[in-house]
Formats: structure tokens, C-alpha cells, sequence
């Protein structure tokens, strides 16, 4: 018997820790990405708010992170992105913004997930 995908948002530290350093924050991504990567190689559909983010960050001229357009689109963004997932999952480090993802995503019923081998053994 197949298994259906999930549609996993994966929330972790992105500015978390980086006092902004761009370098910082790549290492946090290519942290979200790899955590993505395993995700889909199970056979999952893994999401990444700064994937969405990003891009309108730059077109809406956010000068840096933090910004006033920064915040009225990072965040919102993923919040958007919850309400079409299955589940989301919280990898590990300190981050405000995650832990508000997981907030949401209890508010609304779905999984939260801790570790990607509770998902990739389903």
C-alpha cells in the first residue's frame, strides 16, 4: 500500500542566533533544505517559508532583515503555508518564529513533529 504525501512545512531557526549575518542565516537554510531533502526523498512534499519569502523580500525591497517589509512578509508567509499543510515539523534551535509556527499548526489541529525519522518511518 502506498503512502499519501504530506505537505510538511519545516520550521526551524532561519535569523535565530545570526545577530543577521547573512553567512549565518545561509548555514540555517542549507539546515532547513537538507531536513527538506530527506523529507522528499520518503516521498513527501517539503516547505520552507523562507522559499516563498525570499524572493518577495527582494521584489518588495527589503533592505535587511528585520525591516518592516521583512516582517509583513516572512512570517505571514509561513503562516499562509500552515493552513495548506498536513503537518509541520520543528527541528531543533531556538527561534520565536518556529515556535510560532507550531503554536498555529496546534491551533489547527496538525501534527507536529520533532524529528524527521517520526515522519520518514510512517
Amino acid at each position: 500500500m502506498k503512502i499519501k504525501p504530506l505537505t510538511i512545512l519545516i520550521a526551524g531557526p532561519y535569523r535565530s542566533g545570526t545577530n543577521d549575518d547573512p553567512e549565518l542565516m545561509q548555514q540555517n537554510l542549507y539546515r532547513l533544505e537538507t531536513t527538506a531533502l530527506a523529507l522528499f526523498r520518503a516521498g513527501h512534499i517539503p516547505l520552507i517559508g523562507e522559499w516563498l519569502a525570499l524572493p518577495l523580500l527582494k521584489i518588495a525591497g527589503s533592505a535587511k532583515a528585520g525591516d518592516d517589509i521583512y516582517q509583513q512578509i516572512s512570517y505571514p508567509i509561513a503562516h499562509r503555508l500552515i493552513t495548506k499543510c498536513d503537518a509541520v515539523l520543528r527541528i531543533g534551535g531556538e527561534s520565536k518564529g518556529a515556535d510560532n509556527d507550531v503554536k498555529l499548526a496546534h491551533e489547527l489541529g496538525l501534527p507536529i513533529y520533532y524529528k524527521p525519522e517520526d515522519i520518514i518511518s510512517n
